[in-house]
């Protein structure tokens, strides 16, 4: 598996490398993880568990993920198979040139990259990066993955036309089943991010917090670069002591905060398909969700309450989902983590994966 980092400053898509590490051990197969040295990653290597780790040194801008060694320390990792997770930087070219170079099945999940919100943003750097080495590498591509059939779409339009697999990212385990309604308490879990939309989500709790319980509390946990951190702090403004920011969280840290909020809310403008909206489920919490989540079986089985991206419309939604009595809430928590042990759960997930990757195996 190839990628840009491996640690939080990949965001979404290091949570889905090291859940497909896991999931790859599983089926006995020997993950090897190769990406480009940074900061975070000594913090973030237990993440990984037993994986194989290579690390190219990087140079340049670290937003162009440029490592001149990455191609030789590709063919030292001696694959049968490559998986490029993400799109738009260097780590294309190396993925191209190694397919070329060994006539092995390469495998690319854009991860939400080829979403139209972002192909938007910054166009002249994806125009760039389409014409110097991104279209070489969708050519080279056996197949690409796609998280959900909104982005197979986007795959499809992007590529003109290609092999696509739509896997979805799988849960965690579910935990135990909650046997009440937590607290008022609304999380947000995440990268802070402009495309998470964290400053309306901020300036809707403003609106709705006199309908909203005397206790509600709003907490926002994340990583993000300067920028991002920025941004948040500009739209707290810090005189609302009703909403905490309370930085990364990971392992027991995540699980607490699952147990003492009522919803995980996410009105993004762009995802792929958000791990946090399964980590969500799986413990058992309802979300409050944007359609850009891409993930509309939750609305269906009743886990999840549709919310827009407006300051006004995120509002509403927080006030529907805080009105719901317990025995509301109780059900749509059953939903969620049916979700999670059903169509989102490890097994479900791994099968589809292993009957992929033994396809582009046998050729």
């Amino acid at each position: 598996m190839l990628s840009a980092w491996a640690s939080r400053a990949n965001g979404g898509v290091f949570e889905a490398v090291a859940a497909q590490a896991a999931l790859l051990r599983d089926l006995g197969a020997t993950p090897v993880i190769i990406a480009i040295d940074d900061p975070a990653h000594a913090d973030d290597r237990w993440r990984l568990g037993e994986a194989e780790i290579l690390l190219a040194q990087g140079k340049g801008p670290a937003q162009l993920g440029y490592a001149p060694q990455l191609g030789a320390t590709l063919d030292r990792a001696k694959l049968d198979l490559l998986h490029l997770h993400g799109i738009w930087q260097f780590p294309s070219h190396a993925a191209d040139g190694w397919a070329r170079r060994t006539g092995r099945p390469l495998v690319i999940s854009p991860h939400g990259m080829l979403d139209p919100w972002i192909t938007g943003r910054n166009a002249w750097k994806k125009t760039l990066a389409r014409t110097i080495w991104e279209r070489r590498s969708w050519r080279s591509a056996t197949a690409f993955h796609a998280l959900t059939e909104a982005e197979a779409h986007d795959i499809v339009h992007e590529t003109g036309g290609a092999h696509i697999a739509t896997i979805a990212n799988p849960a965690p385990n579910p935990s135990a089943a909650p046997d009440a309604m937590p607290p008022a308490n609304a999380l947000y879990l995440g990268r802070i991010h402009a495309k998470k939309n964290i400053a309306a989500l901020v300036s809707a709790w403003a609106k709705a917090r006199p309908n909203l319980p005397h206790d509600a509390t709003l907490t926002i946990a994340g990583w993000g670069d300067d920028a991002g951190i920025e941004m948040l702090e500009h739209a707290m403004g810090g005189a609302d002591t009703s909403i905490q920011f309370v930085g990364t969280a990971f392992g027991s840290q995540k699980a607490a905060l699952f147990d003492v909020s009522r919803f995980l809310i996410l009105p993004s403008l762009s995802e792929g398909l958000p791990m946090a909206v399964l980590d969500a489920w799986a413990a058992g919490r309802p979300t409050i969700m944007s359609d850009h989540c891409h993930v509309p079986i939750g609305f269906e089985a009743g886990a999840a309450i549709r919310c827009r991206t407006s300051a006004d419309e995120i509002a509403t939604a927080l006030e529907q989902g805080f009105s719901l009595g317990e025995n509301e809430w109780m059900a749509m928590a059953v939903a969620a983590r049916a979700l999670a042990a059903g169509p989102f759960g490890r097994p479900a997930i791994a099968g589809k994966w292993e009957a992929f990757y033994s396809a582009l195996l046998s050729g």
